[in-house]
């Protein structure tokens, strides 16, 4: 049949329970036919390998197209679901034997086998007579009978009988009917069982009794039966044994019909290998063909290409002779021309160069006088503050030198008027007016000489306070210059006044030992590791060597300590040079910052040796403006 007309318009997948009748009423009328000579065919894949299927085989195909991938069309899944539906209703008698298989059923079931327990396995203690309250709880069982393996137990008293009774509970697998038929024989062993409790009901005495549970205690009065009806069931044996092989049964139906449908995607694929196969070899077939005619091709475009070759090289023989003629001439223009454009594009290049560096140095130019002359200006104003502030110091300093030398002048004053207020106290009478009056006088003037002499002292401090400031601004005004000149005074090469940093060992004195111990590129490394090292040392508070030495004159003075361990260490190893600028830091470190050990610049006369002072200072950078501007 032809199925090309009705794929050509498909239906959507909410269509195919509506669609599914019409192909369905199809495959009951006959025109559609399933069963052909005896054999099981589906209708609708004609055109597939394989053709013969057995009854489940084809409705586990019918099933999976129904349900199908994505490349199935909506008319596919719906045409199957039809056939999956006709062999379920109207050939069902079809199935094979495998298809429904059979349960295989205990032959000969002994007693026990037959026997109803209550599931999941239980046991039953009963006659629990004791008064020791350990009994009431779970635990004491459990440990009791912990051969068992028991998961839990569950005790029941009678406060009027003063008895108790208890249920055993186990796993519900066989380990467990093992462990509960193990836990009944136990109390059979010792006559303690089920019958033996019938039996002595009336006088059961103090023992207890167990055995394992079963129908006539799942349906018995009282809190056992109650909690046997509320946690099992009645299983029997052989009903356990039956649903766990038809379940296995189950399993292994399942199972087969994946290796069923397994086997016929493993067809499918194999038809589609078959194919890919035949088409394959039919292109290879193709391919040698094409390769051949190529290579046939090719030899007569070569034979071809070799005769027009060998017409091109004699016609080129004969042009040749006339190129030469004229190419020797055209070298001769050629050398010529290229000579005068070489020339012309030299002379070019060195304007535009010429012309580049004459913008780049314009630029450079005018920025720098921008920049100097904003430099210039900041430090004249610098200069001119420095210079009115070290005025005003001086003027401070002389008023308060005057200020002391009267100070003097009157102490010396009053003591004089005292000694002589003295002396006419005791010579003078008492009852001479003159002398009083003159006693008066002198006191009178005493008084004023010490007003005069504690204005004195005030001006005196307030003078002190001023110049205390004026040299915390002079301070001030150093590290000022310091921090904005450094630039200015290191860019110069060779100066008498500078910025030192004090504490800093010199490299200098590295190098120049390490040249002469090591290669010229191994100097280098070692000097700058080994000053690197000794900085670090200086760094150190731990390491003190100094030592205090008094004077005649009553005064103290710290020096160096020569006789140190690692001073004597570095002396002999590196010698007196290194040893000379390690020295120098030291000293220069104990001087400007004992306590914080590290390096503190400081502005320099190189050429004395000594801490620049600011006229110095100031008198350089003014002499440095005037040159500069010369310069420009």
């Amino acid at each position: 049949m032809d199925h090309s007309s009705e794929e050509e318009s498909d239906i959507s997948e909410s269509e195919i329970n509506d669609y599914k009748d019409k192909p369905y009423e199809d495959l009951k009328t006959g025109k559609y036919k399933v069963k052909v000579n005896g054999t099981l065919r589906c209708p609708f894949c004609a055109g597939k390998k394989k053709q013969d299927y057995k009854y489940k085989d084809l409705l586990q195909h019918a099933s999976g197209v129904a349900k199908g991938s994505a490349n199935r069309s909506g008319k596919q899944k719906a045409n199957h679901l039809a056939l999956a539906m006709y062999l379920e209703n109207d050939l069902v008698n079809e199935a094979d034997q495998i298809q429904r298989p059979v349960l295989p059923q205990p032959v000969n079931q002994t007693p026990e086998q037959l026997d109803v327990f209550v599931w999941p396995w239980m046991g039953i203690i009963v006659n629990i007579v004791t008064n020791d309250n350990a009994l009431c709880e779970s635990g004491y069982w459990l440990k009791k009978f912990a051969q068992y393996k028991p998961l839990e137990v569950y005790t029941f008293w009678s406060e009027q009988e003063q008895t108790g009774q208890a249920v055993v509970k186990f796993n519900n697998d066989w380990n467990g009917f093992v462990n509960a038929t193990q836990f009944e024989k136990s109390f059979e062993t010792l006559h303690h069982g089920k019958k033996d409790w019938k039996a002595q009901k009336t006088h059961p005495g103090s023992s207890i009794y167990g055995w394992c549970a079963r129908a006539d205690d799942h349906d018995s009065e009282g809190p056992i039966g109650e909690y046997l009806r509320r946690e099992g069931k009645l299983r029997t044996i052989s009903g356990i044994v039956q649903e766990a092989t038809e379940s296995r049964n189950t399993v292994v139906a399942h199972l087969a019909n994946k290796i069923d449908q397994t086997n016929e995607n493993l067809g499918e694929l194999e038809y589609k290998y078959n194919e890919k196969t035949m088409s394959l070899s039919r292109m290879l077939e193709e391919k040698d063909k094409l390769h051949y005619a190529f290579l046939e091709e090719r030899r007569k475009m070569q034979r071809l290409q070799r005769d027009n070759l060998h017409r091109i090289m004699e016609e080129a023989e004969n042009l040749n002779d006339e190129l030469e003629a004229k190419k020797r001439k055209l070298d001769c223009w050629s050398k010529e021309l290229n000579k005068r454009e070489a020339l012309t594009e030299r002379e070019r290049q060195k304007l535009d160069e010429e012309k580049k560096m004459n913008d780049v140095r314009n630029n450079s130019l005018h920025l720098a006088s921008m920049e100097q002359k904003k430099a210039d200006e900041n430090v004249l104003r610098l200069v001119e503050e420095q210079k009115r502030e070290k005025e005003e110091a001086l003027n401070k300093i002389l008023l308060l030198e005057k200020q002391l030398d009267a100070k003097q002048k009157l102490e010396l004053e009053i003591e004089e008027l005292k000694g002589k207020l003295q002396v006419m106290k005791h010579l003078g009478d008492q009852d001479d007016t003159a002398v009083q009056k003159k006693m008066k006088e002198m006191n009178d003037e005493l008084e004023q000489k010490v007003e005069d002499l504690a204005d004195v002292e005030s001006l005196n401090q307030t003078l002190i306070v001023k110049e205390r400031q004026s040299n915390d601004e002079l301070q001030e005004a150093r590290k000022e210059l310091i921090q904005g000149l450094k630039d200015t005074l290191s860019s110069v090469v060779r100066t008498n006044i500078g910025i030192k940093r004090m504490g800093e060992i010199d490299e200098k004195a590295f190098l120049n030992t390490c040249e002469q111990r090591f290669p010229k590129e191994e100097a280098q490394v070692q000097a700058t590791t080994l000053c690197s090292l000794w900085q670090e040392n200086l760094k150190n508070p731990d390491w003190h060597p100094f030592k205090i030495i008094n004077h005649v004159e009553g005064n103290h003075q710290e020096i160096v300590d020569e006789e140190d361990e690692k001073l004597q260490n570095l002396k002999q190893e590196w010698g007196d040079e290194i040893y000379r600028a390690v020295v120098t830091a030291l000293i220069e470190l104990n001087e400007y910052n004992p306590s914080g050990r590290y390096v503190i610049p400081e502005l320099w006369n190189f050429k004395e040796g000594r801490k620049a002072t600011l006229k110095e200072v100031i008198g350089y950078i003014v002499k440095n403006i005037k040159t500069l501007k010369r310069k420009r």
